[in-house]
């Protein structure tokens, strides 16, 4: 069996935390997705229609640019993709992150944050843009990982 990456994009710091409970718990690895400009508090502002975050989820286009790329994937079977969730769907730097590897032959689980929206928008999202790549479980982890067991 091979291993498992536990990667994630964190703009407030909750989805870390549940991203590193999930790695412990899966002995997996862990991989930040980080933007190359990290996000100020007003850049975060969805109330906000000219903060960054609302600018870049109005543009089905916009691809934030990624800090590094996704790490070398060839050891992985597995890679758990987690993000707040953004307009009721998945933060555009996902799609950063899974246009700048070779995610094929991988199971790819996603796992989200969120205030109220749970993730199967989100989910169903990337599976229309990305149909070539293999997706398994989505599921929202507001309360811990132990919702993903």
């Amino acid at each position: 069996m091979g291993k498992t990456l536990v990667a994630y994009f964190s703009a407030s710091g909750t989805t870390r935390r549940r991203a590193e409970e999930f790695q412990k718990l899966l002995d997996a690895d862990l991989y930040e997705i980080k933007p190359a400009k990290p996000y100020t508090t007003a850049e975060l502002d969805w109330t906000n229609p000219k903060s960054r975050s609302s600018v870049e989820m109005k543009d089905p286009a916009s691809r934030p640019e990624l800090a590094e790329s996704a790490p070398d994937l060839s050891a992985y079977d597995a890679v758990y993709i987690g993000f707040p969730i953004w307009w009721y769907t998945a933060p555009h730097i996902i799609n950063s992150f899974l246009e700048s590897g070779d995610f094929s032959g991988k199971k790819i689980a996603l796992f989200s944050t969120s205030g109220g929206t749970g993730i199967q928008g989100a989910a169903d999202d990337l599976k229309k843009q990305y149909p070539n790549l293999t997706f398994a479980a989505a599921k929202s982890v507001n309360r811990g990982v132990e919702e993903l067991l």
